[in-house]
């Protein structure tokens, strides 16, 4: 089953989770993923998602993935998501949403962090699920394109991967009973040999 599937899946047996399927694929319209390959936005959060419901998490930790970068990424204020989806879901949303008024990628990634360390262990989960597809999205956009997806951000891709490093560090001493923690690792060393593999000859 696809990931897709396992969502849509998830989606038919759960109100809670349709609706935040729903509300994420409305949000996310139009956008496309940074370092996809071209891939529409919103496959991003339901790869999350998917890969926290075939681990078997609560339908309240699949809405919060789906709806994870709602906040950072589109007009939906994280009140909106609480009035709609409750307490729960919208905490763990607000959670995993980087603060934009630290202008250093850097700094408001450790900041973020540190926010998630403090929060419930579900966020930990959806933290190392959306860091796990990330790698995998860029890792293969990367093999696939070479040295020109480095054009779609806003900063190194090698400072993007020691971020992720430190995000598995924190997870590994956080909440090492995480199910794909090794996946996660796994993914960074390819990727990483990726970076370092000679560049191929364009043409």
């Amino acid at each position: 089953m696809s990931p897709v599937e396992r969502i849509e899946a998830a989606a038919e047996r759960s109100p809670l989770v349709r609706s935040a399927l729903e509300q994420a694929r409305s949000d996310h319209a139009g956008q496309v993923r940074n370092g996809s390959g071209g891939m529409p936005y919103v496959e991003h959060p339901m790869t999350v998602a998917a890969r926290l419901a075939e681990e078997g998490f609560r339908d309240e930790v699949l809405a919060a993935a789906l709806l994870h970068d709602v906040v950072e990424d589109s007009e939906t204020p994280l009140d909106e998501l609480r009035e709609k989806f409750g307490e729960e879901v919208a905490g763990l949303v607000g959670a995993l949403t980087d603060d934009e008024a630290i202008d250093s990628y850097r700094e408001r990634k450790a900041e973020h962090r540190e926010r998630v360390a403090a929060a419930a262990d579900e966020a930990m989960a959806i933290y190392g699920a959306d860091k796990l597809t990330n790698v995998v999205t860029l890792r293969a956009a990367y093999e696939a394109e070479g040295d020109k997806v480095r054009e779609e951000f806003k900063v190194p891709v090698e400072l993007k991967t020691e971020i992720w490093e430190a995000d598995l560090a924190l997870l590994r001493e956080k909440a090492p009973e995480l199910p794909f923690l090794d996946d996660l690792e796994a993914e960074l060393t390819r990727f990483r040999a990726c970076l370092e593999a000679p560049a191929r000859p364009e043409g």
